[in-house]
């Protein structure tokens, strides 16, 4: 068999999302953070290569991006999926046009879509403006994100700033007609010279909708959600078995710790409601010495409260605390710093014998994964938003829950952690 798809992914977080998913869906997925690992997958249905290229220069997201599809093409991977956030987190350097534009090329492909919608998270996509529940994205608290404050809605004019190409949209009355109608009115758009199709997206009928006319494109774009529409499709093409193999994930014992890097308001909760039962230990990189100096202070503390059970660690703040932080860091060297001490922590920790991780945050995830030196991940099956877990592929077995900060019920942590402890079922 050769993969149905290949999803390159722009963290970590989302792409074990989107794996989990498909694992939910009777769909084997295996997940690489090393393009040249895609091998190892290569009889798998589908293939999800993830690395944080998210917030990197355009360039190396380009390249990185690139390597990553170009390999999954090798191994025969009849379609790709370039997978980032449900908030379209991006500048008006990128990183989603660039790549977009690069991976198009790529794939001699004449358009793509872009479809970020997720109802689950009630993301949604209304004439071509992106919404958080009610709010616009820009006047929800993504307008304060860190890295990459989306103070535009209107994501055809996000887009064309990042964009070489031209940019439409395909509007909701048009998602909700018939499939001729649909197709018909992305004939006109494309023979107008649009390359980039913005998709609205309310329902999971919409999301369906768009899933049927674009499962057989040589490229399409979005959030995982839109994923989960394909297997039904596919199952009707004749394209995947009904009943593929079952790899549970084992049960991993040892100490277990949250290493929480995002600033997100729902990972703040997630913390206040952790530190109801066990500790936590919170480390200011407004007034920290240096990397080292962080990460002994951590490791002294943890070592105090380990062996009573799950601990957290975190460098998430509040937008005054991440403001301080930022006028002594700067906006991009206060984030490095912060996960420059949450990879070195997750390291120390495995060799002090925690085998049991909970990483909060896309970028902190991707230096957690670096440090620890794993490449290839065994997924679960998707739990709910923010809530799935996966171990590792090689040598002593660690258990990981890599999670967007912005997602997961306030009360996931200790429980997420617990059921690392139990086989999969």
């Amino acid at each position: 068999m050769q993969p149905i798809i290949g999803i390159v992914a722009d963290d970590l977080t989302g792409g074990m999302e989107t794996a989990a998913m498909l694992v939910a869906l009777g769909v084997d997925c295996g997940l690489v953070t090393r393009p040249a690992l895609v091998q190892h997958f290569a009889n798998s249905p589908a293939v999800v290569v993830a690395q944080k290229t998210r917030v990197i220069s355009a360039a190396e997201a380009v390249r990185k991006s690139e390597d990553a599809a170009q390999r999954l093409l090798d191994i025969g991977a009849r379609r790709l999926f370039f997978k980032y956030c449900a908030t379209f987190d991006s500048t008006d350097d990128g990183n989603i046009g660039p790549v977009a534009d690069s991976l198009l090329a790529l794939t001699r492909a004449t358009h793509t879509g872009f479809c970020p919608s997720s109802g689950d998270l009630a993301r949604s996509v209304f004439q071509g403006h992106l919404f958080v529940g009610a709010q616009l994205v820009s006047e929800s608290p993504k307008r304060f994100d860190p890295l990459t404050p989306m103070t535009d809605p209107n994501l055809v004019r996000v887009l064309q700033r990042q964009s070489r190409l031209a940019v439409g949209l395909l509007p909701h009355n048009v998602v909700r007609a018939e499939p001729a109608s649909r197709q018909a009115y992305l004939d006109h758009l494309v023979a107008q010279g649009v390359r980039h199709v913005i998709m609205d997206a309310i329902y999971a009928e919409d999301l369906a909708a768009v899933a049927a006319l674009t499962v057989d494109w040589p490229l399409m774009t979005g959030n995982a959600p839109i994923i989960r529409h394909y297997p039904a499709l596919w199952r009707e093409r004749g394209w995947l078995d009904d009943a593929p193999p079952k790899r549970p994930l084992p049960a991993v014992e040892g100490p277990g710790v949250v290493l929480a890097g995002s600033c997100a308001e729902r990972t703040l909760e997630q913390l206040a409601a952790f530190e109801q039962a066990r500790p936590v230990h919170r480390i200011d990189i407004a007034s920290v010495g240096s990397v080292e100096a962080a990460v002994e202070q951590a490791l002294d503390w943890a070592g105090t409260h380990l062996d009573d059970g799950p601990i957290a660690i975190a460098t998430s703040a509040g937008p005054e605390q991440v403001g301080t932080a930022q006028a002594r860091h700067g906006r991009e060297g206060a984030a490095s710093f912060a996960e420059a001490i949450l990879g070195r922590l997750s390291a120390e920790l495995r060799r002090r014998g925690v085998r049991r991780f909970l990483v909060a945050g896309g970028e902190t995830s991707g230096s957690v994964v670096e440090q620890l030196g794993v490449d290839r991940l065994r997924i679960g099956a998707y739990q709910g938003p923010g809530i799935a877990r996966a171990t590792t592929e090689e040598g002593e077995i660690v258990a990981l829950s890599l999670k967007s900060g912005k997602l997961g019920p306030p009360d996931m942590f200790l429980p997420t952690l617990e059921s690392m402890r139990h086989r999969e079922p």
